[in-house]
Order: C-alpha cells, then structure tokens, then sequence
C-alpha cells in the first residue's frame, strides 16, 4: 500500500515540479523512476530496489505478467487520447513542410536509425527496425515546455508544434505495425503463415477500432449514454475494445484504439471536448504512475548494457545526422532560413509515446525470450533523456546563436472577438503588426478568420491557452470582452506571459459612471465601456486618422473626437509605425508633428 500510494504521489510531484520549472514532465518521472528503481539497489544493503515493480517472491508491486497488463492497458488509453488529437483537417491544412517533416522525416529516422542499431550493437533487423519506429515520435508534451519560454517567429514555433502533435499518434501506429508484424508466427520467421498473421491483426485491429469508434459516436449523437456517465463509458469502451480485438487477434488492442481514438477525434459532436480533457487527466495519472514504475523496472544490467561507447555513436547518429538530415531534406524549397532550418534540426525531444510503448514491447518481447530484446527498453530511455536534457538546456542558448530568438515581442492578444475587437484588429494587421484574436463564441471566431484575421476558438479559464507556444511572439494583451469580471481575470493571469510590454482591459460600467477607475493606467480606453464601443462600431464600422501638427494641435483634435459620442480615440500611430494606446500615455512625449491620431466611428470634419 505504502509503495502504490508513494508512486501516486511521486508521479503528481513531478508533474507540478514540470509545470513549476516549466520542464516536460517525462524528465523527473524518469529520474524519480531511476532512483527508486536500479540506482537505489547501489545504496539499499541488500542490494534490493526501494520500489520493485515486479513481484518476486517477497518483494515487488505486479505478481507475474499483471505489470505487463497494466502496462498494456494503460498504454492503450494514452494511444486513445493521442489518436484523439489527430484531425484530418489539420493534416491537410499544416503545409508542406510539416507534411514532409511527418513523413519524409520520419522514413528517413525509421530506416537510418534501423541500419545503424543493427550495425553499431549488432542487433537483428527486427529489434533494430523496432527501436527506430519507437524514436520517430517527438511529441506536444516535450516540446512545449522546453519551447514555452523562447520567443520564436510564428514560422518556427508553427512547424516544431504541428510536427510533434502529427508524428505523435502516427509513430505509435507505425511503432505498433512495426511491433506486431516481428511478433507474429514462431520467433522471427517471416513465413507465409506469418505474413497472414499480421494481415489478421492489422484487418481485426482496424475494422474493430473503426466499428466502435462509429457505434460510440452514434450513441453519443443519439443521447443514448447520460452526460454524468459519457466519460467513464468511453473509458469503459476503450479497454472493451482493447481487450476485445486482443481477443480475436493477438496483439492488435494497440492498434484498435489508436484507430478509434483518430476516427472519434474526427467527428464533428461537441462532447467530445469534454472527452478529451477527461482523457488528458487520465493520461495524466496513469502517465505519472506508468514512468515511474517503468523506470523503476529497469535494472542496473540494463543500465550496464549503455555504459559503452556504442551508445554515444548510436545516439550521435540520431541527433547529429539523421534529425538535420530529415530536416533539411523536408525544409528544400520551403522559405525558412538556413539558421532556423539548423534550430529546428537541434530541437527534437523524444517523449512519452516512445518510452511508454518502448518498454512494453521491451517487456513483451523479453518475456518470450527474443534475442536483443533486452536492449530495446534502455536504448529509447537514453534516446527520450538524452534528447530531453539537451534541448531542455540547450534550446535558449542556440536560439540566440543562430538568431532566431525574438529581441522583441510585438504580437497582440486580443481576448474577445466581438465587433469592435475585429475592427481594430484589422487595423493593426494592416499596420504590420501579428495581432490574435480569442473568443470562446465561435461565430465571433468565423467572422474573424473571415476577415482574414487569426483567430483561436478557446475558454480564458483553461490552462491550455499557455502552452500555444506559437503566442511567444506575443508582448502585448488587450482584454476586451463584454464581461468586466473576465477582463479582469484575463490581465491578472496572462499579463506576466503575453503582456510584457503592456496590458490593457475594458473599463466597467460601473467603474466609468463612478469614476473609480482614474488611479488604473491598465485601461484601454477611460470614458468608454463595452456597450459604448459596441453601440459606435455597429452605427459607424470606421476607422480614421488625422495628422498631429503640434501638441497644442493634439489636445484640440482629441477633445473635438471625444466630444463627439459616435467617435473614439484609440491610437497614436507615430512616424515609425509604432502603435501606441492613447490610455497609456504618461506623458506627451510621443505627441509630435508626424505622428497620426487613429479614432473609430463617425469621421470628424
């Protein structure tokens, strides 16, 4: 009881210590896995480990196979969840570099990595191909933390993000495929009778995921499942399926449900949003239980198996010549710049997928006593932590080196949609200025993106927003809904992230009719609320500018405009382009001949 409960606890630690330092999770899961595992054997007097995963007798959690079935099955609901996040869409809509990256990068990853296993540890084609397919996948989960705190052109932040979403789920296919096609008939065998045993799992393995991906979301539509028991039927659902093609096809559970998690993520019902998160937290806490015992599962033979210099070249190979390789075969004729071709090439983390389906088939593959098998579970390991502890370092430092870390965050994020929003939104693009716009109302979200603006469709109050690392580009925040209590919760939590050069939020009603809100240079505007801006932008959608010709010359035109109750100052727009809010104005410094008053609404004569 004592070990079950301590692993639970651990695996949360860890997950807030990555969320505190802003590191991926895998890394002190891993660690934690490691000391209470094979490292602690060099400091315990009896050489035993402070957890021991596997029951031997006295000692271990998992009498058995039962660490294996767990294993499984927990691996089957984070493939699930994975497979989720793969829309068709965003496949189609990525662009050719990301594209390229998922498939000629991964083939070339798939095949050199295979050669040089086999040649540089002398491992069979099958073990090495097996090791290859699980270190194609980067995955969200790496990426992001490591990227969060470096501000990249939207370019780069763009590729290094889709590229781990995309390749997440389809390397576990291909890792699965991989997998079951060297496990079928006796050995390695590759007879005809083998060949038609993995023709069985991959026809069962599909056909069963894609039946109950279609019969879940049916009773889904058809309201056939209660609301308060949608996501533990769909969990329920998953092991069904997993265990159930097991069932008929050995070994195509993993299969299964990656295919039902990419058909379900696919279809158009909005309950499947509150799927999705209910999964995330599961993955959450089977992936905080599963690294550590994982890793504690390791020996320190296994360990041994690394200490030589055969690890270091197989590891070099991966990082130093086949990530660049991949890249820049992927990168021809793409636009992007040969240094941020170079930084792409240095940030390629290993994560969760690859450990997790690593040391299952690892365990597998042992336990029916296959030659090299051994070495599959701490060769990935080396792969995810050495990849990790060296982007997780080192990405800073080589953004700087080769130029592609912003000096400064010009971007603007807008937190409301609405009518006014777009207006001034459309303005600030046309300035040269990379503005986002965030709304939870979708319609708002389909106007702006009609508009040619970018726009995300999200909730304020979900954590999610922080992790789009591709807003790193972004120093400034505008809070803009109609809800005063959401613009305020908007500036106390995102103005440390996105608004490091300014934030900025509505004036309330009842701040402007009490004239409480004077001390506050945080607003955007002091004299007009919400309904005020609405109410000018739906009678007069314009927006104008008038040239300063001194500052005597400024309190004139700006008193004219605020006189007028269809028109509103907003902006001075100086000589450089720069985009100042006239709120913020401490002083008359930037007020000069040149520079231009910017006001929506009624045109001033």
């Amino acid at each position: 009881m004592l070990e079950l409960a301590g692993i639970i606890i651990l695996g949360i630690i860890a997950q807030w210590f990555a969320w505190k330092f802003k590191l991926p999770a895998i890394l002190p899961l891993i660690l934690i896995g490691l000391i209470v595992g094979p490292f602690s054997t060099l400091l315990s007097s009896d050489g035993s480990k402070w957890i021991e995963p596997v029951w031997n007798g006295t000692d271990g959690l998992f009498p058995g196979e039962k660490l294996f079935s767990f294993v499984s099955l927990a691996i089957g609901i984070i493939l699930f969840e994975g497979g989720l996040t793969l829309k068709k869409e965003e496949v189609l809509n990525v662009g050719p570099v990301i594209l390229k990256l998922i498939t000629l990068g991964a083939v070339i990853t798939f095949f050199g990595a295979g050669i040089a296993a086999h040649f540089i540890f002398d491992l069979s084609w099958a073990i090495s191909f097996l090791f290859s397919a699980l270190i194609i996948v980067t995955g969200p989960t790496v990426i992001a933390p490591i990227l969060r705190n470096i501000p990249l052109k939207k370019d780069i932040s763009a590729v290094l993000k889709w590229e781990s979403i995309l390749i997440d789920p389809i390397g576990a296919l291909v890792a699965v495929l991989v997998f079951e096609f060297i496990s079928v008939g006796e050995g390695y065998a590759y007879t005809k009778e083998a060949l038609i045993e993995f023709a069985k799992i991959v026809v069962i393995g599909v056909s069963i995921g894609f039946t109950f991906a279609y019969g879940l979301y049916y009773a889904i539509k058809k309201s056939l499942i209660p609301h308060y028991l949608l996501n533990v039927a769909t969990l329920a659902s998953v092991l069904f399926v997993f265990v159930l093609s097991d069932f008929f096809a050995h070994e195509s559970g993993l299969l299964s449900v990656v295919i039902m998690g990419m058909v379900l993520g696919n279809k158009k019902a909005k309950e499947l949003k509150g799927i999705l998160y209910f999964k995330e937290s599961i993955s959450v806490l089977l992936i905080s239980i599963l690294f550590i015992l994982l890793s504690a599962n390791i020996n320190i033979n296994d360990l041994y198996l690394l200490y030589r210099w055969e690890s270091l070249m197989l590891f070099s190979v991966v990082i130093f010549v086949l990530r660049p390789l991949g890249v820049f075969l992927s990168t021809i004729n793409s636009g992007l710049k040969i240094n941020e071709k170079i930084f792409i090439s240095w940030v390629g983390p290993r994560g969760i997928v690859a450990a997790g389906i690593a040391s299952l088939f690892g365990l597998k593959l042992t336990m029916q006593g296959e030659p090299g098998a051994q070495y599959i579970t701490p060769l990935v390991f080396m792969i995810v932590l050495g990849t990790v502890l060296l982007n997780a370092t080192t990405a800073r430092l080589f953004a700087k080196m080769f130029g592609v870390f912003l000096k400064s965050s010009d971007g603007i994020l807008i937190a409301g949609a609405s009518g006014f929003s777009r207006l001034i939104a459309t303005y600030l693009q046309q300035n040269n200025r990379r503005v986002v716009l965030i709304d939870s109302n979708p319609k708002s979200i389909e106007k702006a993106k009609a508009l040619g603006l970018e726009a995300i469709e999200g909730n304020v109050y979900a954590d999610d927003l922080i992790d789009n690392i591709e807003l790193n580009d972004v120093g400034f925040l505008l809070a803009l809904t109609a809800s005063a209590s959401v613009n305020r919760y908007v500036l106390e939590k995102f103005s440390e992230e996105y608004g490091e050069n300014g934030s900025f939020r509505l004036i309330s009603t009842e701040e402007m009719l009490e004239g409480k809100h004077k001390p506050d240079i945080n607003l955007f505007t002091h004299n007009d609320d919400y309904i005020n801006l609405s109410e000018v932008v739906r009678d007069f959608p314009f927006i104008h500018e008038v040239e300063i010709e001194s500052k005597e010359n400024y309190k004139k035109l700006l008193k004219k405009v605020n006189f007028e109750t269809h028109a509103i100052p907003v902006f001075i727009k100086d000589k450089n382009g720069g985009i100042h809010i006239i709120s913020s104005l401490l002083n008359d410094d930037i007020i000069e001949k040149g520079n231009k008053l910017m006001y929506v609404g009624k045109e001033i004569g």
